[in-house]
């Protein structure tokens, strides 16, 4: 049995003597792949890329304000992105039999909630001027880098979950290597 064999699917009536070929991707593996590539373009790609802009281009007095206008562009289309995504989690999160609160799902819940946050701080940005400007900075600056190690950490942490297999049986060893073939 070659392992396109055990990649197979679909049904087989013993009593009638039909099989019904099912092929294809069920639901909730769609809906779990298409969570996956959001959170990973938006937490993953777009919200650091906006943070290196802000970091490396904002020095220079040629790039601004682009800088800052790239800037937001990025965070907010990776913000928009990013609900689209966890919105998948959590339809994908009820849907489950029993509720599990993994590491995954509390990162998760936590990094919405702080990037949420950090979009309400942007329409109570202080002028350049304002007193209160070197406080707002400061708070921005901390939550952007706090939203930014939990996104990169959560992304890695289901890539790395997604390498072990959590089948009791795949044909090639419980997940361990190639199947050694049966020697009478």
């Amino acid at each position: 049995m070659q392992s396109p064999n055990l990649n197979a699917k679909g049904t087989l009536d013993l009593k009638g003597g039909q099989s019904v070929a099912t092929g294809g991707v069920d639901s909730k593996t769609k809906k779990r792949n298409i969570h996956g590539v959001l959170n990973a373009v938006s937490w993953g790609v777009l919200f650091p890329i906006g943070i290196i802009i802000a970091r490396y281009l904002r020095p220079f007095q040629s790039a601004d304000p682009a800088w800052f206008y790239l800037h937001v562009s990025c965070q907010v289309s990776a913000y928009a992105i990013g609900v689209a995504g966890w919105g998948t989690g959590l339809k994908l999160g009820s849907e489950s039999k029993g509720i599990q609160w993994t590491a995954h799902r509390n990162i998760g819940i936590s990094l919405f909630s702080l990037a949420t946050l950090q979009i309400f701080a942007l329409f109570l940005r202080p002028k350049k001027d304002h007193k209160y400007r070197f406080y707002w900075n400061i708070y921005h600056h901390g939550v952007g880098y706090a939203i930014l190690v939990l996104g990169i950490v959560n992304v890695f942490k289901v890539l790395r979950r997604s390498q072990k297999s959590t089948k009791p049986y795949d044909g090639y060893n419980n997940g361990q290597g190639r199947q050694q073939p049966f020697n009478a």
